[in-house]
């Protein structure tokens, strides 16, 4: 046995490269072959988009278990711990679980390594294989599986799903699977499978033909929002409406709303024994870590992982809307995003820039000049949480984003002081 521990097992996922010199699924595909095909004894629900996957992801798997389904949920990034990545029935998996699973992934690639030495996983790969194998493991009937980056070459594009689920097209990776928003909706659309229903969303009007098209020609029944299924937010309620029924959520922000209303369509094709109260509490009872969560009230502290120029405007313009007071914004981004867009939509906002300890946190020489002019820079976080906390009056509203990385950092500092107090 490799690993004891559950820090050896995150440590030797992280040691492993990003990439490999050919972007195929051959490495993947040899491991879980290797593991008996673990992909292939799951139900699996495969979601992709630029944003919103994560929350679609998070719908679907409480959809499924209010159903009475056995339900794997595999999700990035996490906010908490590593284990978050990958979940059964709503609950992280337990460290004797990955570090069991973690050792089955060893001694398949030290097998595989016997006929070629230089046989190696990435980080995603590895940890693909470790959901996969856990879900098998535990005889799961549905898994959902959000993608990594993008989706025909995603190392999770190795299932035929009972349903394939595009929620948004917008700009993100664009060195790796762009550079134009018709490629990224072409890569995206690798995730829709022969005689297999799509769920689209919020899908822009100019790429919309990409998907529909490579929909019909794999024989894929689509269901689009706006044309099969309607979202619409009521003075207290989101409606949902469809050709046969109407559900009433409790509020949330719109992108959520689409979120929900993608999850709600997918699940109903899938024809599981879920009646309208069920559907309406599995949503209602669905917490996101992360996104749009509300940490205090009074003053209103919001964190959400946005990281791309869509999910930034889509936050700006739900946050602009409920202001009284002054919104205060803790912005950390990785260097490979869009840094300068990103960083032009802030208009009344006051601006402060931090970074995590991270390799690809961007410093302030990252960031372009007119916000580095612009903006507060404060390399701890930790600091410039605290700073900006202590700053705001009762109706102000502070704002932590640009990364789901400094969110989960901000949310675990928060935490030890709940702990430490």
């Amino acid at each position: 046995m490799k690993f004891t521990n559950v820090d050896q097992v995150i440590k030797r996922i992280y040691s492993l490269p990003k990439l490999h010199p050919k972007n195929d699924l051959s490495y993947i595909r040899r491991i879980l072959k290797q593991l008996n095909n673990p992909q292939d004894s799951v139900k699996t629900i495969h979601v992709t988009g630029t944003n919103g996957k994560g929350s679609t992801s998070y719908y679907l798997s409480n959809l499924l278990q209010k159903a009475g389904q056995k339900t794997g949920l595999f999700v990035s990034p996490y906010i908490y711990e590593f284990n978050e990545r990958i979940q059964l029935n709503g609950k992280n998996i337990s460290n004797n679980d990955l570090i069991k699973t973690a050792n089955e992934i060893e001694m398949a690639i030290e097998i595989l390594k016997k006929d070629d030495p230089d046989f190696s996983l990435v980080t995603f790969e590895y940890e693909v294989a470790l959901a996969f194998q856990f879900f098998a493991q535990e005889n799961c009937d549905y898994a959902v599986i959000e993608v990594g980056i993008g989706g025909e070459h995603d190392k999770t594009n190795v299932i035929i799903p009972e349903v394939s689920v595009i929620t948004t097209i917008g700009l993100d990776h664009e060195k790796i699977i762009g550079p134009t928003l018709k490629d990224i909706a072409k890569e995206k659309s690798g995730i829709i499978k022969s005689n297999r229903p799509v769920v689209l969303g919020n899908v822009p009007q100019d790429v919309l033909e990409i998907l529909l098209n490579k929909a019909q020609s794999e024989n894929s029944k689509s269901f689009l929002l706006g044309r099969d299924f309607q979202i619409k937010i009521m003075p207290d309620v989101i409606e949902y409406q469809d050709s046969k029924n109407i559900y009433n959520f409790a509020l949330r922000p719109l992108v959520e709303a689409y979120d929900i209303g993608i999850a709600v369509q997918a699940i109903q094709l899938l024809q599981l024994d879920l009646d309208r109260k069920k559907i309406e509490e599995a949503i209602n009872e669905t917490r996101i870590p992360g996104r749009y969560d509300v940490i205090q009230t009074s003053p209103e502290i919001i964190v959400d992982g946005a990281h791309n120029l869509q999910a930034m405007e889509n936050l700006l313009n739900l946050v602009r809307k409920k202001k009284k007071g002054q919104i205060y914004v803790l912005l950390g981004m990785m260097k490979d995003k869009d840094l300068g867009p990103v960083t032009k939509l802030f208009k009344d906002e006051k601006v402060t820039l931090t970074r995590i300890d991270y390799p690809r946190a961007a410093r302030l020489e990252d960031f372009p000049k007119e916000a580095q002019k612009e903006f507060e820079y404060k390399e701890n976080f930790e600091e410039a949480y605290t700073s900006l906390k202590n700053k705001l009056q009762a109706d102000d509203m502070l704002l932590v984003t640009g990364s789901f990385y400094l969110v989960g950092a901000v949310l675990n500092y928060c935490k030890r002081g709940k702990d430490e107090s």
